[in-house]
């Protein structure tokens, strides 16, 4: 299905009954990524999954001031309202586990809890921002002059699942790249439950998993072993039985 937002096509599908769960992918992923837990928890939950701008079936704005971190977040609220649900499970890995803390931050009424797998919070110092910014940018560079070669594949990330490079640099450019710390200034405000998840072997996400279970008040950690930056797919059968646990522990 897709969602038209001011004339940018942004494809989303939905499965199942019940309470919704909003799955966004990481960085040059898309929603595919999440087909084991779609089949999974869909006999309980309507399990929606999607393409980022820039990213698979949705569409490739050629103004990188099409791809920011608000305009992904209304998508996300489009597609709640597509569903005509006011407040579901938000959640998602790496680049969408971040975003769900920026829908958080956008839209704290409409979200039932929070599931963040392998993901982080942002930098409180500019100078570590900086540079994540340096790599960002320089991701943006190689994939305008290699074009999806220069894309390292992946459990998650596959190059024929996107149609073109321009929308991914544009995507690093505008939705990748950060520019301050509200995000992670704002974990000890975060009132709903929250599952903070990791692979025991993905370990630049290690230390972020530890200090969100920290700063987040209702915070439950999932470690999910012999799993790397993909964990929902290196372990998808322990992955879904911490989700599921979570879920269940949650009234």
């Amino acid at each position: 299905m897709y969602l038209d937002r001011d004339g940018v096509h942004i494809w989303y599908e939905v499965e199942g009954d019940g309470e919704l769960i909003l799955l966004s992918h990481g960085y040059s992923s898309t929603g595919l990524m999440w087909e084991r837990q779609t089949a999974a928890f869909s006999d309980r939950y309507r399990v929606a999954s999607w393409d980022m701008r820039g990213h698979g079936r949705s569409d490739y704005p050629k103004n990188v001031e099409a791809y920011s971190e608000e305009a992904t977040v209304a998508d996300m609220a489009a597609i709640l309202d597509q569903c005509e649900v006011e407040i579901a499970w938000i959640g998602g890995l790496s680049l969408g586990g971040y975003m769900s803390l920026a829908f958080h931050h956008r839209h704290p009424e409409r979200v039932r809890g929070l599931l963040l797998f392998d993901t982080g919070p942002g930098y409180k110092s500019d100078e570590a921002r900086d540079g994540w910014n340096r790599n960002t940018n320089a991701q943006a560079d190689a994939l305008e002059t290699e074009g999806l070669a220069a894309l390292r594949s992946s459990r998650e990330v596959r190059a024929r699942n996107h149609r073109g490079a321009r929308g991914l640099a544009n995507a690093a450019r505008g939705m990748l790249a950060q520019r301050d710390d509200r995000i992670i200034q704002s974990l000890p405000s975060i009132r709903v439950p929250a599952l903070v998840l990791v692979g025991s072997r993905d370990k630049p996400f290690l230390g972020a998993t530890d200090y969100m279970v920290k700063k987040i008040p209702n915070a439950t950690k999932a470690t999910i072993e012999d799993a790397g930056h993909a964990s929902n797919i290196d372990q998808p059968q322990a992955f879904n039985d911490a989700m599921s646990s979570f879920l269940s522990s949650v009234k």
